[in-house]
């Protein structure tokens, strides 16, 4: 046998470029540093600019020996090539002190200082659950860090796409200072996407505010805005239609039972985005928030609804009935809601009929999610509809909620009622359906 003593390349050396680069992809930091060492062709996979665009980074507040190597090489490595950074999370899990805050604080003082500097294709970020009114915010960090977030959403304001500080829990005045450094350059802001959920501190009546509206006027090109309902407002609504009304696709709006919710909200407001927004959908998460006359405040028949969520998480209250909600309020929709949660424990009221009656008035109701008392044959009811094409639903999540602890002869029932429409659920439903004591 002819040897031409030179040794055999494995078939790795002739990938594609293209392709390496997708394997390098699914490696993490560690794996990617030792690929890299393997020839130069891997190296210099290892510094292309593909490989670095989305970074997270995770702040352990209570770290093992493994999630701190892992912590300090993403650290290190979204520094090394930062430049290459489109996309950038930080997460902040579970803190627990003021020690853990701080250093929280000055690395991220240096970061984004860094990122600053040598950054010009960052295209979005998120930091969520800042929760910055804990008492292990003491004022002097929580203020620097405020202050060098502001800095940087000044630096990154004239390409920043997409904001995310969900659950960051300031006061109206810190809240619209970091907001309107997203406009301090140009006294406008053409980012597209904010989410502001749980921005504010509890309690705030945001609405009312002329500082805040005199911040939201500053952006004028938003697609997606999310928000609690708190801020919403006839100003709000009008600032809205006035600079964004162009673009404007979709409100998701979290109502809680601890933010203020009683103002009084104008239809024609409503009536007046959407017709100059007519790509407008509005997407509401209730939370706890479930008497009548409370949700008809909220619910004009003037609002593009496309998704409702209704949560009363676990907690009962006898003053409130949902019946008149699944009667009169909801079904003002049947043209545009695509998407209905409930998620309801209250007082063991039966909602089989109502429900089913609401379903089947909305013609473009695609997914149910409902835990509530219902009986079972609630379930034979709507698949019979669905089998008939009476409603166009394709995904059914249901927990039934029961009296009794021993749900054996529901189950039973429920084996029956899926073998009978097996041929549907199995080619056409995403479907989900258990019972659940209540007891």
């Amino acid at each position: 046998m002819e040897d031409d003593g030179e040794p055999k390349q494995s078939s790795w050396a002739y990938l594609p470029d293209v392709c390496l680069s997708h394997v390098f992809h699914w490696l993490d930091d560690r794996d990617r540093s030792r690929a890299a060492l393997v020839c130069k062709k891997w190296s210099c996979t290892m510094h292309s600019g593909s490989l670095w665009r989305c970074r997270t980074i995770t702040f352990y507040g209570q770290p093992s020996r493994a999630r701190t190597l892992e912590f300090q090489s993403a650290l290190w490595y979204t520094k090394k090539f930062g430049k290459y950074l489109k996309h950038l999370e930080i997460k902040l899990s579970n803190p627990y002190n003021t020690p853990f805050i701080k250093k929280f604080q000055v690395i991220m003082r240096g970061l984004l200082s860094h990122l600053g500097k040598c950054n010009s294709h960052l295209e979005s970020l998120s930091i969520k659950y800042l929760e910055l009114d804990c008492l292990i915010w003491k004022n002097v960090v929580r203020a620097q860090f405020i202050k060098n977030l502001a800095a940087f959403l000044k630096r990154m304001s004239n390409q920043l796409d997409y904001l995310n500080l969900k659950g960051a829990r300031i006061t109206l005045e810190e809240g619209c200072e970091l907001l309107n450094s997203l406009s301090s350059l140009t006294n406008r802001s053409f980012i597209s996407e904010i989410n502001i959920e749980d921005f504010f501190s509890l309690h705030l009546s945001v609405y009312s505010s002329a500082l805040f509206h005199q911040t939201m006027s500053k952006f004028h090109r938003l697609t997606i805005l999310t928000f609690n309902y708190n801020c919403i407002s006839d100003e709000l609504l009008d600032i809205l239609r006035e600079h964004s009304s162009h673009s404007l696709c979709t409100l998701n709006i979290k109502c809680h039972i601890h933010d203020p919710h009683g103002q009084v909200v104008s239809g024609v407001s409503w009536a007046n985005l959407a017709k100059r927004a007519p790509k407008l959908n509005v997407n509401f998460f209730f939370e706890r928030v479930m008497k009548h006359d409370h949700l008809a405040r909220i619910l004009l028949v003037e609002i593009p609804v496309r998704s409702i969520s209704l949560r009363s998480c676990y907690f009962s209250d006898p003053d409130w009935t949902m019946r008149p909600t699944l009667t009169n309020l909801l079904p003002a929709y049947w043209h545009g809601l695509q998407k209905l949660t409930l998620e309801l424990n209250n007082d063991h009221e039966l909602l089989d009929n109502e429900l089913l009656q609401l379903i089947l008035s909305c013609k473009r109701l695609l997914f149910l999610k409902v835990w509530a008392f219902l009986s079972v044959s609630f379930m034979e009811r709507l698949l019979q509809n669905r089998a008939e094409r009476k409603c166009i639903l394709t995904t059914i999540k249901v927990r039934i909620y029961t009296a009794q602890e021993d749900s054996t002869e529901e189950e039973r029932l429920l084996a029956d009622i899926y073998r009978k429409f097996k041929y549907l659920i199995d080619s056409e439903l995403n479907y989900f359906v258990i019972t659940y004591p209540m007891v």
